[in-house]
């Protein structure tokens, strides 16, 4: 059995935020009344999240969590302004 590496705090705080915006973004896309748009924006998230992945420097990956976090924001105005 292969063991993992152990995370350091500050890469376990940064999975852990990776891991909470990746939750956030699908709670937002259930809101999408369109099955269709539902399916695509879940398919662009998960691509996204596969993408970037194998980053490992810290502020890569918080330079992709930012990015993330400003795709949610605009997807709940979008949500919001429809409704």
């Amino acid at each position: 059995m292969k063991s993992r590496p152990v995370l350091s705090l500050k890469d376990f705080i940064l999975k852990q935020e990776v891991k909470s915006l990746y939750r956030k973004i699908f709670r937002a896309i259930r809101e999408v009344p369109d099955l269709n748009h539902q399916k695509e924006l879940k398919e662009w998230a998960r691509h996204d999240f596969r993408n970037n992945a194998h980053h490992t420097d810290e502020m890569t990956i918080k330079m992709c969590i930012k990015y993330g976090e400003r795709c949610l924001k605009e997807l709940e105005t979008s949500l919001s302004l429809s409704k």
